[in-house]
């Protein structure tokens, strides 16, 4: 009997997440504040990166930057701080004008910090994550964006660089987890992003080594938000960002059927990160830009896998890669032949 009344209750919740879901499309949750917070983005020199460092830096978030190129991250940090010094100007303006009620005291004092990691070796990560523990503090939100790829056919590609694909954009996420996760488990609060693809949810042909890693993450993260959910730490939230091809140069040549690609077309790396923001400051689970996305990965579940090739051709899906992993190679070639190799 108590099992019955179980699943009763079950179905209720069940069917009132349903209803929640839809009201969040009706009505636009608050966002949270991020003001003084520590938050730490990996690969924070370019790309997608660089624009979450942005974003959370305008809502005064204090910055800690990972990249392996320090130049690029020492770049990122200079816009940041510029930033910083626009809000701090308009705190002392607000000030002036006699708005002393507002609050202004998490722009006080902010600072960024920049640190040279290669996050595809655990013992550099385990390291400068103390370090960051001992000149910053502890981290209440970890954005782990960092991602390479290795733009080769399966048969043509050195082992080596499909273990640094799977190191880089899988593994990481393991230990600057492992690294970050404990205090926030002992306070019960922060917010751990998974920055992923499209191509975690459903694959395309060529790049046999970068859809593992995006699978392999994605099933890091969801095992990650269940344990977080059994263990009743309601405080940390979690959200998993599936974007499409984003417009960054990691795909540069990707092209789908000509038809097609003014309907789909590539992300601006901008729209991205502001609605991965959106997602992100209301603890939305999970975001999927553009929403086709959700529909193309709901019929990869329902469909036979026949069906799923005849849709991928149809698109251009299927070999969309190719042209890009042609280019890789034509600029691997001119390189090894300008070096005399």
């Amino acid at each position: 009997m108590n099992i019955v009344i179980e699943f009763f209750v079950v179905t209720f919740k069940v069917l009132w997440a349903f209803v929640l879901a839809a009201a969040r499309w009706l009505v636009r949750p608050k966002e949270k504040s991020v003001a003084g917070q520590v938050c730490l983005i990996t690969g924070a020199g370019s790309g997608l990166g660089r624009l979450f460092a942005l974003e959370f830096a305008r809502r005064g978030a204090l910055l800690v930057l990972w990249d392996i190129n320090t130049q690029s991250n020492e770049e990122t940090a200079g816009m940041v701080r510029h930033i910083y010094r626009d809000l701090e100007a308009a705190d002392a303006a607000a000030l002036q004008a006699g708005n002393g009620e507002e609050e202004i005291l998490p722009h006080c004092n902010l600072q960024v910090f920049t640190y040279t990691c290669d996050v595809g070796k655990r013992e550099n990560v385990y390291l400068t994550a103390e370090r960051v523990r001992k000149e910053v503090g502890e981290v209440s939100v970890l954005v782990n964006n960092a991602g390479v790829v290795s733009g080769h056919h399966l048969l043509e590609c050195p082992d080596e660089l499909i273990e640094r694909t799977m190191m880089v954009n899988c593994h990481a996420h393991f230990w600057t987890t492992k690294a970050f996760l404990p205090t926030m488990l002992e306070i019960n609060h922060g917010h751990i992003v998974t920055v992923a693809s499209s191509l975690g949810l459903f694959s395309t042909a060529g790049v046999e080594d970068y859809c593992a890693s995006k699978f392999g993450v994605v099933g890091f993260h969801e095992s990650l938000s269940h344990e977080l959910k059994a263990a009743e730490k309601d405080g940390i939230k979690t959200t998993l960002v599936c974007p499409y091809l984003v417009d960054t140069g990691m795909f540069r040549g990707c092209r789908i059927r000509k038809e097609i690609e003014p309907f789909l077309p590539p992300l601006k790396p901008d729209y991205c990160v502001k609605q991965a923001m959106k997602a992100i400051l209301t603890d939305q689970p999970m975001i999927c830009t553009p929403r086709l996305m959700y529909i193309v990965t709901f019929m990869k579940s329902i469909l036979p896998f026949e069906a799923v090739v005849c849709m991928y051709r149809f698109l251009g899906a299927d070999k969309c890669m190719y042209p890009f992993i042609a280019q890789r190679k034509q600029a691997t070639n001119n390189n090894e032949a300008k070096n005399g190799i």
